[in-house]
């Protein structure tokens, strides 16, 4: 009641202005009293108070995050982009740092990461985790016979020792899927696969690497399944990755194939949250240079990359697009470290001796997988050239009896419309059959 004669007061009030000001300085402190309480709730929030936010993103704040990484303190579209999949826009790592302004020493071993390249043999007689099944998918990738949408072109950039060009494009379901090409110079295709591969120097380029652990292995394929824990900005968990990957040897290119896979010794925790969906596959080959001497003394990467993290795509995609740059001209940096790592004789990492397993394949089997996929589009041309006509017979039909039964009626206009209306209505149903 106190509170309703206050009100009626203040509307007594002779002019406007004076019923205006009253009702400010009424609501003010309850407007006050709103935004400190919900100052304080979210300062003070329990825990339960994530279980919503993080069935929508999973982007709650990680406990398990450090200060050391520099890169976590820039803007909030390049933190976002730290997607974990720019780094991999040269393999297997895709990953943002956000601030351009590196730690004065990128090449220095993080001392949290665990990178373990020991593991036990994968059983004789079991499937495969990656199979020729995937390096038929991938080389029609990389001849664009997929069947999927075009391309569309992001960017073109450049440095003295590497050229780099980048694509994506939008599925009906499913992440944004990137396409890039890089060049590197004076490199070899070998040195370029090795350095993708070995777990053991990649903390000294890629400092979103937590842990690597190789959980099984073939000696005679090269086949691998990897267990990657990979660090995020603050406002995100980490990501936890499972993944299977082999390498084909094709003359002196090399297809590289990496895929998430099911694997029921890792046992799946809250955090780091597993990603399941993930795809990275690179072609490394020999080019010539940029220079124009004719010599094939560059090294092309051609890579396709998609991955689900839990984050939503467009906000993604807002991501890359301001991170991808930034983050790839870094990797350059690191394969010259890794170059002259090895010229000076250090002992080959347990994980670069498995990327010089390699499955022999001839040009003419990849010839192969061209042709099945010129004769698989073939029959999809033919089948849907075909469907229409199946579909207008019978529309041709109702149709036409429905004019025919309309003629032979002479009840007017409105008989008719029923007629035809009726007629329409079957001819959709028979269409949509």
């Amino acid at each position: 009641m106190v509170l309703v004669s206050v009100f009626l007061e203040i509307l007594r009030k002779p002019t406007i202005g004076d019923v205006l000001k009253e009702l400010m300085i009424f609501i003010a402190p309850l407007w006050i009293a709103v935004i400190v309480g919900v100052l304080v709730g979210w300062a003070w929030k329990p825990k339960w108070a994530n279980i919503g936010r993080e069935m929508m993103i999973d982007c709650s704040v990680s406990k398990d995050s450090t200060p050391s990484s520099s890169d976590s303190s820039s803007t909030s579209f390049n933190l976002i982009s730290s997607l974990n999949s720019i780094k991999f826009l040269l393999p297997s790592c895709i990953s943002w740092i956000a601030d351009d302004e590196a730690q004065s020493d990128p090449f220095s071993l993080p001392p949290t990461v665990d990178s373990n390249c020991s593991s036990s043999q994968i059983p004789k007689g079991k499937t495969s985790f990656v199979t020729n099944e995937d390096l038929e998918h991938f080389v029609n990738l990389v001849e664009e016979k997929d069947g999927g949408p075009a391309w569309i072109h992001m960017m073109d950039c450049s440095t003295p020792t590497m050229f780099y060009q980048a694509w994506q494009r939008d599925l009906e379901a499913g992440p944004t899927e990137y396409r890039s090409r890089t060049v590197f110079e004076d490199t070899t295709p070998e040195m370029v696969r090795d350095f993708f591969w070995d777990d053991e120097f990649r903390p000294k380029w890629d400092n979103m690497l937590v842990s690597a652990a190789t959980m099984e292995e073939c000696p005679t394929t090269g086949t691998m399944v990897v267990h990657w824990v990979r660090k995020f900005p603050f406002f995100c968990s980490d990501r936890e990755y499972v993944f299977g990957r082999r390498i084909w040897e094709s003359g002196r290119a090399y297809y590289c194939v990496t895929k998430g896979v099911p694997y029921g010794s890792v046992p799946r925790k809250n955090k780091p949250r597993r990603v399941d969906l993930y795809y990275s596959s690179w072609l490394i080959r020999a080019v010539e240079s940029r220079k124009g001497d004719g010599q094939l003394t560059a090294c092309e990467v051609l890579l396709f990359h998609h991955e689900d993290m839990g984050i939503p795509w467009k906000i993604a995609k807002v991501g890359v697009r301001q991170g991808m740059w930034g983050t790839v001209k870094k990797i350059d940096p690191g394969l010259r470290a890794y170059q002259k790592e090895r010229t000076s004789g250090n002992t080959l990492s347990h994980c670069a001796f498995m990327a010089q397993i390699n499955s022999k394949i001839s040009a003419d089997y990849l010839r192969s997988f061209e042709s099945k996929s010129h004769e698989s589009s073939e029959l999809e041309t033919h089948n849907s050239s075909e469907k229409p006509s199946g579909k207008n017979i019978p529309k041709l039909l109702v149709v036409g009896g429905a004019i025919a039964l309309a003629c032979s009626f002479d009840r007017g206009l409105l008989t008719k419309a029923v007629i035809f209306g009726v007629a329409r209505r079957f001819a959709n149903i028979g269409k949509r059959l």
